[in-house]
């Protein structure tokens, strides 16, 4: 997994719990990843795009591991913009992704199949009460389509992990491992 370490910037505050979940997820071999709130990266001087690491690059680094596995990453936001621009930055990766453009609890409730990993990150979270409650919808959405292997990372803990977390927690997933800004789960 050599790949993951290209990620392993300065500002991505996140690294060091996305390459613990991607270990975790390759010993189990995990293939089927969803993830909610696609990384968009950022547009400088209304044209150019360039990573935003401080979004983590969640997108990315799913779709690297998707090639390296041979699995699948289904990534899903309410904004076409967003989807355009993740889209921008995996085009070469783009045999391992399929985008969704709706909103993510619809998106969850469709979903057709087991998810091994999912990763919940859709809904800024400057509105704690909101954003939490949506959360939790998304958890609540997805929470049948989960194993007993399956994996998942919730994002801005505290900011939109208030009742979502407890859920998981409520349905006999442990905690494995948190840092200030994310907290992985599983059975």
């Amino acid at each position: 997994m050599k790949f993951i370490e290209k990620y392993d910037h300065p500002k991505n505050i996140r690294f060091d719990l996305f390459k613990e979940s991607l270990k975790i997820a390759n010993k189990r071999g995990l293939k089927t990843f969803v993830e909610t709130g696609t990384a968009r990266g950022k547009i400088k001087f209304f044209f150019i795009k360039k990573i935003n690491w401080k979004d983590g690059m969640s997108t990315l680094m799913f779709a690297e591991f998707a090639k390296f596995t041979n699995g699948e990453l289904h990534t899903c936001d309410i904004s076409s913009n967003n989807i355009k621009n993740a889209k921008f930055f995996t085009k070469k990766l783009n045999k391992y992704i399929s985008f969704y453009t709706e909103d993510s609890v619809s998106f969850l409730k469709k979903f057709p199949k087991k998810i091994d990993f999912l990763y919940l990150d859709s809904f800024d979270g400057h509105n704690v009460e909101l954003a939490s409650k949506h959360q939790l919808k998304e958890a609540k959405m997805a929470i049948n389509k989960l194993t007993s292997n399956s994996l998942v990372v919730l994002d801005d803990k505290g900011s939109k992990t208030i009742y979502s977390l407890p859920f998981f927690i409520d349905n006999g997933f442990k905690i494995i491992l948190e840092t200030q800004q994310q907290v992985i789960l599983s059975k």
